[in-house]
């Protein structure tokens, strides 16, 4: 399995926000970080992939972005002197007396130029907008103001809060983000609200009269050319387009965007009458624009696989949204050589194989997966209880009841929380990045080294052990002890008081990576004798059936001459056949007759001489000669076998002499795919693990198991 592709230092260069208006046209705002450096091939002298709406534009556009070298590349090269790293912060000027700024220029582009192309139509409003500078890529989702011109919407009352948005076209669409909880909006007095009433009308001046047409907030990549499409759709569908219709809606909130920008444009005027540098620009507008601060905050936490927590102070209160790039915890196979960036990541199918018959089935989720926390529990208690929020009440409360050796199904059974609740609260703390989805541990299930852990933290690792767990065995020890004759974990504890205490142990284990859990699988498995029972059985089905085909045909009159003569004439034109012709058609079907009978005459005679099936108790060592030429057949799932298999699934249920092994075998055959964990299926099917292990015992005969992770 492939790493998957996420944005990093390397292929992420900047994040940049774009604004259009009528009155000035298009303004590079802002980027973070404050110097890009372009890539070492120059985009000059490379094609363009530009969107049709950029083709239009005016030609010295491309004819700028076509140079190799700008007036600005002339005075400070990029790569060419050794000094440039402490000039490049510098103002110049040319010999006609242009100033030269530095932050103006990005990637080797002048942010004017940039501007221009940065700005497409309002074709590509809330679309995938992506340009191509080779090498570089530009990704955004243009958000273009309502065709009102307005970019402020009049509060509507509403009966009732759906979870759907109003669009531009007075329609409605589902929204791909539920407001209510990816924005946390402060508590404000009643002055403040009766203020902000006052000053609606003001507000709708001032939005006409600024002019804004469009905001793009802008991902400047550079990727290796055969990962650009997956990172390209992973940052569009997790970070680009949820960030955008956040800034849409502090936009039209409160005219966020517009009045940062303003203020932002008017620091970079004061910085270059004043000639400041780059350094010191940036922290005043940092200081100063929160919509600026958010741009920093993205880039950096997106670049380093983290959660972007945003703080945007608008004049309604502030809101904080928040993205991340799910990333994979667990992989169900090992790296490829090579391909470091997945180590020490929990190992393990029993995540990778979820079919979506059984997503839709929540009690799938509930029984089969417990919550293991990746921090102290005490430290998240301490920080939740720190919350005024009164619903941090409940989710403390979660955190004490939820163990790694509970399902959720379990912890919903208390009279404190309710299913719906321990669902909620286990997806919070996985987006957080808080806590993993485990199956739930237990100390009969067979626990080993992983292959895909990382041995290079295992000097730090055993510290930490050993000052968790002062009594136990060296970490060393007791990985090697695992992995040297696999079996059940409770085996391993030297007496069942210390079995709290190892199974605080195993999750530790698993928190780290360090341990993944052995399970078995299993496929149906058909053995000749089975096969051969079936076949025989079918044959003389078909013999039976095509006896009495050949008894009823024979005890008719054929009148087979007259039908198809007179199937295609009408009653009046119908001709009655010659004593020649009816003679003719009675020996062609007499030859057919004679012809059928003489065929399964043979086809009985050969059945007859075939050796009659015994079922016997192990099939599976059955070596009679009339088996020699068959070999044992695999059903791959055994939930969605084809037709001759469904016929074997039946006798191999006809060959279970227990009534309650033979009616579980019907139950269990979903499970038998190769796929599904058979230690799952008591928590799937509610029963005790001796009793579902007992009945799986019954069947062994007909299953073939292998183990692995």
């Amino acid at each position: 399995m492939s790493q998957p592709v996420l944005p990093n230092p390397t292929n992420l260069l900047a994040v940049a926000l774009v604004i259009n208006r009528s009155r000035d046209g298009p303004n590079f705002v802002f980027h973070y970080p404050p110097q890009v450096r372009p890539p070492h091939n120059q985009p000059g002298q490379s094609q363009y992939g530009l969107p049709v709406e950029t083709r239009d534009s005016d030609d010295t556009i491309l004819e700028s972005l076509d140079q190799p070298v700008s007036s600005f590349d002339n005075t400070v090269d990029a790569s060419s002197s050794a000094d440039h790293t402490h000039a490049w912060d510098d103002h110049r000027f040319t010999e006609t007396g242009t100033q030269i700024v530095p932050w103006e220029h990005v990637a080797g582009f002048p942010t004017k130029d940039l501007a221009s192309i940065l700005t497409p139509g309002r074709a590509y409003h809330k679309k995938l907008f992506q340009l191509s500078l080779d090498p570089l890529y530009c990704v955004s989702c243009p958000i273009h103001v309502p065709e009102s011109g307005v970019w402020k919407k009049r509060k509507k009352k509403k009966p009732d809060k759906a979870k759907s948005v109003r669009t531009e076209d007075g329609g409605t669409a589902t929204s791909d983000i539920d407001l209510s909880r990816l924005f946390t909006h402060s508590s404000s007095n009643g002055a403040e609200g009766s203020q902000a009433e006052q000053k609606d009308k003001g507000d709708e001046v001032d939005d006409k009269r600024a002019s804004m047409t469009m905001f793009n907030l802008v991902f400047i990549l550079h990727p290796r050319k055969h990962q650009a499409k997956e990172l390209i759709a992973t940052l569009y569908l997790n970070i680009i387009r949820k960030i955008s219709k956040a800034y849409k809606y502090s936009q039209q909130s409160s005219d966020f965007v517009w009045k940062e920008s303003k203020r932002i444009t008017a620091l970079k005027e004061k910085g270059r009458e004043e000639r400041w540098k780059t350094g010191r620009l940036w922290t005043e507008i940092l200081s100063s624009s929160s919509l600026a601060a958010s741009v920093q905050d993205i880039y950096e936490a997106v670049s380093q696989n983290r959660i972007a927590a945003l703080q945007l102070d608008t004049a309604a209160g502030p809101l904080t949204p928040s993205v991340q790039i799910p990333v994979p915890f667990y992989v169900a196979d090992l790296p490829p050589d090579g391909e470091e960036g997945q180590r020490g990541l929990w190992l393990t199918s029993a995540n990778s194989f979820i079919s979506e018959d059984s997503l839709d089935e929540p009690g799938f989720l509930d029984r089969n997966f417990a919550l293991l926390l990746m921090e102290d529990e005490r430290k998240i208690i301490a920080e939740l209880q720190a919350d005024p929020d009164p619903t941090t009440a409940a989710m403390v409360e979660f955190v004490r009841l939820s163990k790694p050796t509970q399902s959720f199904y379990q912890v919903g059974q208390s009279n404190i929380l309710s299913l719906g609740q321990v669902r909620k609260y286990a997806q919070h703390f996985i987006f957080w990045r808080r806590a993993i989805a485990i199956p739930p541990l237990h100390a009969r299930d067979v626990y080993i080294l992983s292959p895909n852990c990382d041995t290079r933290r295992l000097p730090r690792a055993s510290l930490e052990w050993q000052k968790t767990f002062p009594l136990a065995p060296p970490l060393t020890n007791f990985l090697a002890e695992l992995s040297y004759a696999p079996r059940p974990y409770k085996h391993f504890c030297p007496s069942k008081a210390h079995r709290p205490t190892y199974l605080l142990m195993l999750a530790w284990l698993m928190r780290g990576g360090w341990v993944t859990q052995l399970c078995t699988f299993a496929y149906v498995v058909v053995w000749p004798e089975i096969q051969y029972e079936v076949e025989y059985e079918r044959e003389a089905e078909e013999l039976r059936c095509a006896k009495d085909h050949t008894s009823e045909t024979t005890s008719q009159p054929s009148s087979s001459f007259e039908s198809s003569e007179g199937a295609h004439q009408p009653p009046s034109e119908k001709r009655v056949p010659t004593i020649n012709e009816q003679a003719a058609e009675q020996a062609r079907l007499e030859r057919i007759a004679e012809k059928t009978q003489r065929e399964a005459a043979e086809k009985a005679a050969a059945h007859a001489l075939k050796v009659v099936p015994t079922a016997t108790a192990h099939p599976s060592i059955n070596n009679a000669p009339h088996l020699a030429h068959m070999t044992p057949h695999i059903i791959l799932d055994a939930k969605k076998p084809n037709g001759t298999e469904s016929l074997y699934m039946s006798a191999i249920a006809r060959r279970l002499k227990d009534e309650k092994v033979a009616k579980a075998w019907h139950g269990f055959c979903k499970y038998f795919n190769g796929k599904s964990a058979l230690e799952r299926i008591a928590l799937q099917e509610d029963m005790k693990r001796k009793e579902a292990w007992t009945l799986l015992t019954a069947m062994s005969e007909h299953l073939m198991c292998v183990r692995h992770w």
